[in-house]
């Protein structure tokens, strides 16, 4: 049967190949890196065609699906199998294109590396579980690839284990990511209990159906949402992501581009109907999402590190999408605006990482300050790159993020109320500031006595400034990009040129139809005023020949601070941890361990000792002893007797 149905050849292929890929790196080839690069490049190239061929062959066709039975009972039925629509074909194209790549790149930048060959079995793992989440026909199976999700993200932050900020980066994001996916769980069981089925498609025809009552869409809902709120950054749940910069470069790219953390999106997408069912839900939605893009952007202002600048900004975009998502469904309208800017940023934010990553392979440093001081201008293509891919994010036609940006307004634009448009106008406006800000000090450098007083920023010392990257261990003498670096640039940069005007196309896929839009000369006009005037900001601020290198939020101090310690986040959890997860669940899980369970145990056994040694007495060789203890059992016999008659 398998061998007879290409398409679901091609699905356990997607799925089996990188699975192998890490097995027999792990167990064999580890310690070949050449052997090792093969093994996980082939297990990336075979999904690569597959989904590019599904795209173009399947997506005008009806949804496919293979449903094969897991988990039956009278009253519960969980699918294992494989689910192939336009909303899972187009992730399926953006993870195993940006997989490829990430691949290619790290040929050079990883060169060299002692753990080259666990590298490469990391983002094999990494695949294995995206690509399957991608393509699950139910919600339990999407969960498990999900937690693999995880764990692959763990094993990449830390991969520097040895580093011990990248050690407790890797923590941070296993153990907060498990915070939403509780919730998560928690909304599978009730889905569960209360509906009794777990396959994606049945949820989302009884959403549209009414057929599941309304509490349960709520309730069920929002525990999902806690996922999305875990794995995609989302505001209170977002502290993890900007110290996952600790892993290699081409990690960052991997997980902040269209994968880790565009799963949540994807999960909203995925299951849009069901949210959507619920409007309390999309409201807390809208909320949240909201919060997120205003706080990350203002972090991103403040920030010196050039991959902690696209991290904050991968956060702000990620909210960007949900309240795009989040608008649609409170104004009746469709999930094409949040995923469209899905599939945009998935190219140009995957281009600014691996842009950067070319930058701290040459200069050794992540203070794109640094960079610039050392001619970050001269390197042509990662320059040329890194500047289309800003140009796009802060929304600049004709790069793909304008199209997607503005199809994201004019979902909030429907909305009654304007606060969210507003919110949303703001947001654009501070991602061109800080974006630009980035751009324009490494495109116009000062001396670097004009950085002095730039919060955050050390000037390097003169002797140590080389023969470090962002992994502290060195890889060549920085003469530039490879051709393995420079390749993907390329590509991305054609996506992002080009994806803006397969607007028409996209929309006509996932939708099965392309409305005419009327263009809305009021709001276009009010995007490129806030986003023009965020680059003008920041060309007066940063870019200008006499310009004071402060940023204009120094002139309010206290703000200033407030931006710098990331909106105090940081500190509200570690007091949280400290104050409830230490200092009760903690002390008092130690307290049941150590006295019921442990002290459970130990009496079980001090009384077994006890009483065989109070036994023990009865057996003391003596006869006389042995008939006085037959005597006094006889005696309490007879005593039981005659009482009891």
């Amino acid at each position: 049967m398998v061998f007879s149905d290409p398409i679901l050849l091609g699905c356990l292929l997607t799925v089996f190949l990188p699975l192998s890929a890490f097995a027999l790196i792990m167990i064999f080839t580890r310690d070949n890196p050449k052997l090792s690069l093969a093994v996980s490049l082939v297990a990336a190239t075979i999904p690569l065609i597959i989904a590019w061929t599904f795209f173009f062959k399947l997506g005008g066709r009806a949804p496919i699906i293979y449903n094969f039975d897991w988990l039956v009972s009278d009253l519960v039925k969980v699918p294992f199998g494989f689910l192939l629509d336009p909303t899972s074909l187009v992730m399926f194209v953006i993870v195993a294109t940006i997989s490829w790549l990430v691949q290619i790149y790290s040929i050079g930048y990883m060169a060299g590396d002692p753990g080259f060959g666990r590298y490469y079995a990391d983002l094999s793992l990494f695949a294995l579980a995206m690509l399957t989440l991608v393509i699950s026909s139910g919600l339990l199976q999407l969960y498990i690839a999900w937690e693999l999700v995880g764990l692959a993200s763990y094993l990449l932050i830390g991969f520097w284990y040895e580093k011990f900020s990248a050690s407790e980066a890797g923590k941070k994001a296993f153990v907060v990511t498990r915070f939403g996916d509780i919730g998560f769980f928690m909304g599978l069981v009730f889905l569960t209990l209360f509906y009794g089925s777990l396959d994606i498609a049945t949820v989302n025809a009884a959403a549209v159906a009414k057929s599941m009552p309304p509490w349960l869409l709520t309730t069920a809902g929002l525990l999902i949402f806690c996922g999305v709120m875990g794995k995609s950054a989302q505001f209170p749940l977002h502290v993890w992501l900007p110290d996952a910069m600790e892993g290699p470069t081409p990690v960052s790219a991997l997980l902040h581009s269209a994968t880790m953390v565009a799963a949540g999106v994807y999960l909203m997408t995925r299951i849009f109907p069901f949210f959507a069912a619920s409007a309390t839900t999309m409201t807390v939605i809208l909320v949240i999402s909201t919060i997120t893009l205003i706080l990350s952007s203002t972090i991103g202002m403040v920030a010196t590190d050039i991959k902690q600048v696209w991290a904050y900004s991968t956060v702000s975009q990620l909210g960007f999408m949900a309240m795009g998502l989040a608008a649609a469904a409170l104004a009746s309208g469709t999930l094409f605006a949040g995923y469209y800017h899905l599939t945009t940023h998935a190219g140009f934010k995957a281009l600014l990482f691996l842009c950067s990553g070319v930058f701290i392979h040459h200069f050794g440093t992540n203070d794109f300050f640094t960079m610039a001081t050392k001619g970050s201008r001269q390197m042509v293509i990662p320059m040329a790159c890194i500047t289309i891919a800003a140009l796009a994010l802060a929304g600049i036609f004709p790069f793909s993020g304008f199209f997607s940006k503005e199809a994201i307004l004019m979902a909030l634009a429907h909305l009654d109320n304007k606060v969210w448009l507003f919110m949303g106008l703001f947001g654009a406006f501070l991602t061109a500031y800080y974006a630009f800000r980035v751009i324009f000090v490494m495109l116009f450098p000062k001396q670097p006595e004009a950085y002095s007083k730039v919060p955050g920023h050390v000037a390097p010392i003169e002797e140590d400034a080389h023969g470090h990257d962002d992994d502290g261990h060195g890889h060549d003498e920085h003469h530039g990009a490879s051709w393995a670096m420079a390749f993907p640039l390329i590509v991305l940069a054609g996506f992002t040129l080009i994806l803006g005007f397969c607007q028409g196309y996209l929309e006509k896929l996932l939708l099965g139809e392309s409305h005419p839009h009327a263009i809305n000369y009021f709001l276009l006009g009010a995007a490129v005023i806030f986003a023009g005037g965020g680059i003008a900001l920041a060309w007066l601020d940063w870019g200008r020949k006499d310009a004071k290198c402060v940023g204009f939020i120094s002139k309010v101090p206290a703000l200033q601070t407030f931006f710098i310690q990331k909106w105090y986040m940081d500190h509200f959890w570690r007091w949280f941890l400290n104050r409830f997860i230490y200092g009760f669940f903690s002390k008092w899980f130690t307290y049941n361990d150590r006295r019921v369970v442990d002290g459970g145990v130990d009496t079980v056994a001090f009384s077994t000792v006890g009483s065989g040694r109070l036994l023990s007495f009865i057996q003391t060789a003596f006869l006389q002893y042995n008939l006085l203890f037959m005597v006094l059992v006889l005696a309490g016999v007879g005593i039981y007797l005659v009482m009891g008659r």
